[in-house]
């Protein structure tokens, strides 16, 4: 893989009403059509490490649709690692080839290790790294999410010197490393925002582990009822989107971040003349597992 990519480009939305708001997206998607985004930022350091210490196998942890499982079984092809992905749901064992997820990680040469739900809850526990290992050698292990301290130091690399011009910088939030590199890289007079993806007080407390500064805070208003969850509104705000402004959005991140962007800007929570930049942090290969999912319910597909 390439490490030394050009920073994205930030994009202007051009809002519907005159709020003497300005707004833009910071286009994080298009850095790699496979490794993309905040995928790209966290795998980053973290592949660089596993090369230098001489591992060969890279094993991590992810869902049925995980972008995570996703960008590391491509990276790990790309740069001559073999790629375990141990994958939550035993279920999943006979439909690799009916998941858009794991067929392109298992056409990249991934190797799963399918465990039950219960089982998988210990996936952090010594016992069952013991285990893993027992089974499969020595590894690099990557977190669930990709997040720990070599991932927060790539994405620390999102904001460049001329995004010092923003007073909010707003994110989704997953396990909390990208927002915390963010963080990390702050101007004094500038503010996080997070846009947490799924339930939980949890959130808030992981962050800190990684942080320092204390400008940041999480809105917790547009998870649409927890991780993976969303309705029709949330659809036709993000098709309406990708009509209007030529950019796709997830459903599980981007899409609930930038619906609660435009819902705050409609309420007046950001001060007139205000620079909001937006970080769009990839993941849009979960779309069509998505889609699967919802023409299951019969409800709008995602286009």
């Amino acid at each position: 893989m390439n490490f030394n990519l050009e920073h994205s480009v930030n994009q202007q939305i051009i809002l519907p009403k005159n709020n003497d708001v300005t707004l833009f997206i910071k286009r994080e998607d298009a850095i790699h059509p496979f490794v993309s985004g905040n995928k790209y930022r966290k795998l980053k350091y973290n592949l660089l490490e596993a090369e230098k210490t001489g591992y060969k196998t890279l094993l991590t942890f992810g869902g049925a649709f995980s972008n995570h499982i996703a960008a590391v079984a491509s990276a790990g092809k790309l740069m001559g690692f073999k790629t375990i992905g141990v994958i939550r749901g035993d279920e999943l064992l006979h439909t690799v080839n009916d998941n858009s997820t794991l067929c392109f990680a298992q056409q990249c040469g991934m190797q799963f290790k399918f465990v039950s739900r219960e089982a998988y809850k210990e996936k952090t526990t010594e016992t069952f790294i013991e285990k893993l290992k027992t089974e499969f050698g020595d590894f690099y292990l990557i977190p669930e999410g990709g997040t720990n301290a070599l991932a927060i130091k790539g994405c620390e690399e999102i904001l460049t010197p001329q995004d010092k011009i923003f007073h909010y910088i707003c994110c989704a939030v997953g396990t909390g490393g990208t927002i915390s590199g963010l963080i990390n890289c702050l101007k004094p007079s500038q503010q996080v925002l997070g846009f947490p993806a799924l339930k939980g007080a949890f959130l808030q407390q992981d962050i800190s582990k990684f942080v320092s500064k204390t400008n940041w805070k999480l809105i917790t208003d547009y998870h649409f009822g927890g991780y993976a969850k969303i309705n029709t509104e949330l659809i036709t705000f993000v098709n309406q989107f990708k009509n209007d402004y030529k950019v796709p959005l997830d459903p599980v991140y981007t899409g609930k971040m930038m619906f609660g962007i435009f819902d705050l800007i409609e309420k007046g929570y950001f001060p007139k003349g205000t620079n909001v930049l937006a970080i769009h942090t990839g993941g849009l290969q979960g779309i069509t597992g998505m889609n699967t999912v919802l023409k299951s319910k019969s409800l709008p597909l995602i286009v």
